[in-house]
């Protein structure tokens, strides 16, 4: 008997703006961050789709972007992007691994839920190596540049509801607090740290489960696969839900080199 075939779900960026919980008020912030002074080069590490480094861009007319995602897809939809918006020139993306980039030091750079590219790989469920990442960013940022760097954080004390869907581990992040002295040991002078608020990560959340009820309005509840699509979607909202919304935070910090 032949299995069905894994469903193609639409793709994230239909959904999401952004491939983490941020809204337009805070991107606006960051983007400010990294523009004034006006850059000459920016670097986004784990760049998606490239959103927030197409801003950047086109809020300094006269600076050059790299983005590295391991994520063809991603880097496919970002290089159309850049051409639509007439960044093309300026802008260049890359789908190889992080660690095999070959950068040189930028005035601006960019790290969003990336820190796992110098340390052990997410599948591995060992807690996230923020000191590694720092430590590589820092080498990436020329003195007196600027870095944007987001990533997990625990905003409560985890629980049994909340680690289950993520790598089962209490010691997976640590918090905001704790984070800001490690990019303090990294040689970074923190000049604002803020973590998502829940708006943000119910918006987020909601756009990921989008694209199950999207495929579901597509294909219809006699589809095959139907019943694989609904569990999934339900398995992510209970995971959120009732897991670790409000337990599992991002946190967004604007360094200075």
């Amino acid at each position: 008997m032949t299995a069905n075939p894994e469903p193609v779900l639409p793709p994230l960026h239909e959904s999401l703006t952004w491939l983490t919980p941020l809204s337009e008020e805070r991107a606006a912030g960051l983007v400010g961050f990294l523009t004034e002074p006006a850059p000459a080069d920016v670097i986004d590490l784990g760049c998606g789709w490239g959103e927030l480094l197409l801003r950047v861009l086109a809020a300094a007319p006269r600076a050059h972007g790299r983005g590295v995602d391991s994520a063809a897809p991603s880097i496919a939809r970002a290089t159309v992007q850049a051409r639509v918006r007439g960044l093309a020139t300026r802008a260049t993306f890359e789908a190889t691994p992080g660690r095999d980039a070959h950068l040189e030091p930028a005035d601006a750079v960019i790290c969003i839920g990336a820190s796992q590219i110098w340390g052990p790989p997410v599948e591995d469920g060992q807690p996230l190596d923020y000191a590694a990442a720092l430590r590589a960013l820092r080498g990436l940022v020329r003195p007196g540049g600027r870095l944007v760097y987001g990533e997990a954080v625990w905003s409560a004390p985890p629980h049994p509801a909340a680690t289950a869907p993520l790598s089962g581990r209490d010691d997976e992040f640590v918090t905001l607090d704790a984070l800001a002295e490690l990019t303090g040991r990294a040689g970074f002078e923190v000049v604002h740290a803020d973590p998502a608020d829940l708006d943000e990560w119910d918006a987020f959340e909601a756009g990921f489960r989008h694209r199950f009820t999207r495929w579901l309005d597509t294909h219809g509840d006699d589809h095959p696969a139907a019943p694989d699509v609904r569990r999934r979607h339900e398995q992510q909202r209970a995971a959120y839900a009732e897991g670790y919304r409000g337990v599992l935070g991002m946190a967004y910090l604007c360094l200075r080199g």
